[in-house]
């Protein structure tokens, strides 16, 4: 079935629902605070106008959200080569997208949006540091035609506009088992688990917080039933509970994230789509990887597993803050995978030609500010500020041990290796990490050198991409110089297309 993006039309009628619950949830997410508080105060003998309340409450909003998708047009100009949108309820918008400008469409499925029956189309450009545009709700067939669209755009003929422009069903390149995805969620990610039920626990408390202060609890009564509950149990109870509780949110996540993960090779291109319960669907070109990355730790070396990592095109210090948001990841493969994997994007598996270590002013620096200063700040609040911390003191030499391990293996892994094809920036203690740079696609190059270095003949390195700039401290000057005019030079004769 052919598709006529050239004139206006509206998304899906059933797109009405996520307008409405989008209104909805936006209200109770700004307003949950008072919300509660009226909740809690509220006269409930009075429960007749507390309904005709909620009755204008959702009429209003579902009256916001038919207009919402009544103004919501999108169409395609074949002859300005742009994709344009028209919205707004009473400020009205219109987004115009160069064609040659998109740099990736992602078809995503909320949960709200599988019940419903749609999926929202996600266009993002290079240059931009979010979404340029979304449209929330469309069919899976017209998604998947207007994503195919949008990205191989050619001047076409009317004859070819009736031929019918299906997907080729083929055989998925990679799919992830649920037993692999077992595996990565119990030996990977702990950090961003970590960072999360901090999250989850700042949010909480600022939360109750408000509630408290609003419906005027006395705090030091709250506080002294936690510092009670807290008596009860040990330390190492709570450190327990702490590992497991992080170990079981990684491996859910892991597997709700990246549920049937599934590679399919379509015209040149890598077919991605991923989810549970929120469908990802998207296309990466092997041009449009800046930065190819791939990781392992202890136990993955053990099950053969490498976490994957392709960095596409972004822009403005915003960009690289929510750099990984957009990042496109394999989220475990063996070695076999990850040969292929790296064959389809580069064309070629790296090699190394010249391998340049860091000077031992790098371990001195990562020494003084992960262990020396952290050291003598706590030591030194303790004997002339805060007493308190006096008995904690052991824990001091507990921590130099651990960092002094952990600066020693970072120092050990932290390599350059060059080769004429390829650059390859290793680093980490744990999860070792190779980021792979094509030379032709850097942009430009920064050298940094002290003059307390230039005797020692050291330099700081940094390469800019379009995904982002990438470092390499304390290299050595006088072997660097032959490479950095190799790269420069690289970057101004090819005639490779990097985007």
């Amino acid at each position: 079935m052919a598709f006529d993006f050239s004139k206006p039309q509206h998304q899906s009628v059933k797109g009405i629902a996520i307008m409405f619950v989008d209104t909805l949830q936006n209200i109770i997410r700004g307003l949950w605070v008072p919300l509660l508080l009226i909740l809690y105060k509220f006269d409930w003998s009075k429960m007749v106008f507390f309904g005709i309340g909620v009755f204008v409450i959702l009429l209003v909003i579902g009256i916001i959200a038919y207009l919402q998708y009544k103004n919501f047009t999108f169409f395609l100009d074949e002859e300005k080569e742009e994709f344009v949108i028209q919205k707004g309820v009473i400020t009205k918008n219109k987004i115009t997208i160069q064609l040659d400008k998109i740099q990736q469409v992602n078809i995503n499925q909320s949960v709200i949006q599988k019940l419903v029956g749609v999926f929202s189309v996600d266009i993002d450009t290079a240059g931009s540091n979010k979404k340029e545009a979304s449209i929330r709700a469309v069919d899976n067939e017209i998604a998947l035609h207007l994503k195919n669209r949008l990205l191989s755009f050619e001047k076409i003929t009317e004859t070819e506009k009736t031929e019918d422009d299906r997907e080729e069903v083929q055989k998925p390149f990679l799919k992830i088992s649920f037993l692999t995805l077992v595996k990565v969620g119990i030996t990977s990610n702990y950090g961003r688990s970590i960072a999360l039920i901090l999250g989850f626990i700042g949010s909480l408390y600022g939360g109750f917080s408000d509630v408290a202060y609003s419906l005027e609890v006395n705090e030091q009564q709250v506080t002294g039933l936690v510092e009670q509950g807290f008596n009860y149990f040990s330390f190492s109870f709570f450190l327990l509970l702490g590992l497991t509780l992080i170990l079981v949110i990684n491996l859910v996540r892991t597997i709700v994230k990246n549920f049937d993960y599934q590679m399919v090779l379509q015209k040149k291109a890598l077919a991605i789509t991923y989810g549970l319960f929120a469908k990802k669907n998207t296309l990466l070109k092997p041009e449009k990887v800046q930065i190819t990355a791939y990781s392992q730790n202890f136990f993955q070396r053990k099950l053969n597993l490498f976490d994957l990592k392709m960095k596409q095109a972004s822009s403005t210090d915003e960009a690289e803050k929510d750099a990984k948001k957009s990042d496109i990841e394999v989220p475990g493969c063996n070695n076999m995978e990850r040969e292929a994997i790296l064959k389809m994007i580069l064309k070629d598996l790296p090699q190394t030609e010249e391998v340049i270590n860091p000077n031992y002013r790098y371990l001195i620096m990562t020494v003084l500010f992960g262990i020396i200063i952290p050291s003598t700040i706590f030591i030194s609040l303790g004997v002339s500020v805060f007493e308190i911390l006096q008995p904690y003191f052991p824990f001091v030499l507990v921590y130099v041990l651990f960092m002094a391990i952990v600066l020693f293996f970072k120092f050990k892994n932290y390599r350059l290796k060059l080769s004429h094809k390829f650059i390859v920036i290793k680093s980490n203690a744990w999860d070792i990490e190779h980021q792979l740079l094509q030379p032709f696609k850097i942009q430009g190059i920064t050298t940094k050198q002290f003059f307390w270095h230039k005797k020692a003949d050291v330099v700081h390195i940094t390469f800019h991409t379009a995904a982002g700039d990438v470092a390499f401290k304390f290299a050595n000057f006088s072997l660097l110089k032959p490479w950095i005019n190799y790269w420069l030079y690289e970057v101004e004769r090819t005639e490779r297309s990097w985007m």
